[in-house]
C-alpha cells in the first residue's frame, strides 16, 4: 500500500526531531523515552522506528543536523579580510546563529557525552572544523601584530565558551536587547586578543 501523502518523514520526521530536541534539553537524554517523544509527536511508540532505528541516532542526528547547519552558514562568511574585521565578522555570526538555537546548543554540548564512540568522533571532527576558523583567524592577527594571544587554541576555546554561553541566560524580553549586548560582547572580544589598548565597554544607558 503507498504511504499517505505528507503522512511520514517529509512532515512526522521532523516533528520527531523537534520533539526528542525540545524533551532532552529540558529533561536529559538518559531521563526521555522514546515513548514520551512519540506522546509528544502524537503517534504511536513503534511509529517512532519509521523515522529512527533508535534513540542514540536520533540524538546523534540532532548533534549532526546542527553542526552541519553550522558549517554550511559559516561558509557563507567571507573571512579573509583583515583579522580584526574577520574576527568581529565570525563573533557576530556565532552569536547570532546560536542565540537562535539554544537547545540544540545545550543538547550538542551537554550530551556528548552520552553519544558512542563512532557518533562522538564525527561529531567532534565537525567541532573542530568549526573551531579551525577561528583559530585560523587568530593566528593571521597574531602574525601580523594584531592579536596578542599566548596560546591561539586556548584562545580559541575561551572565545567560542565565551561567545556560545549567551545561550544559557539570554532572554528576549531581558534587560538587554540583542543589540546591545552583541555590542558589549564583540568589545570584550575585541580585548581579550588585544595588547590592552583597545576601547573601553561604555556605560550602559539602561539601569543595572
Amino acid at each position: 500500500m503507498a504511504r499517505k501523502t505528507g503522512s511520514h518523514s517529509d512532515i512526522t520526521g521532523p516533528k520527531v526531531r523537534a520533539a526528542a530536541q525540545q524533551l532532552i534539553a529540558r529533561d536529559g537524554f538518559a531521563a526521555v523515552s522514546m515513548r514520551q517523544i512519540a506522546r509528544e509527536v502524537g503517534v504511536q511508540a513503534g511509529a517512532l522506528y519509521l523515522y529512527t532505528p533508535d534513540k542514540q541516532t536520533l540524538l546523534f542526528d540532532l548533534m549532526r543536523v546542527h553542526m552541519e547547519e553550522l558549517m554550511e552558514a559559516v561558509a557563507a562568511l567571507d573571512l579573509s579580510g583583515p583579522p580584526q574585521d574577520a574576527l568581529e565578522t565570525f563573533a557576530r555570526f556565532h552569536i547570532t546563529f546560536h542565540l537562535d538555537r539554544a537547545e540544540a546548543v545545550f543538547i550538542s554540548y551537554m550530551e556528548l557525552r552520552n553519544l558512542t564512540p563512532e557518533n562522538f568522533a564525527h561529531i567532534a571532527d565537525l567541532r573542530l572544523q568549526y573551531e579551525t576558523l577561528l583559530e585560523t583567524i587568530l593566528k593571521r592577527g597574531k602574525a601580523a601584530g594584531r592579536f596578542t594571544v599566548p596560546d591561539t587554541k586556548l584562545a580559541t576555546m575561551a572565545l567560542i565558551a565565551m561567545l556560545t554561553g549567551l545561550t544559557t541566560w539570554y532572554r528576549d524580553d531581558g534587560r538587554l536587547d540583542r543589540a546591545e549586548i552583541e555590542r558589549i560582547y564583540l568589545t570584550m572580544v575585541r580585548q581579550m586578543v588585544s595588547d590592552g589598548a583597545t576601547e573601553r565597554v561604555e556605560p550602559l544607558a539602561v539601569p543595572l
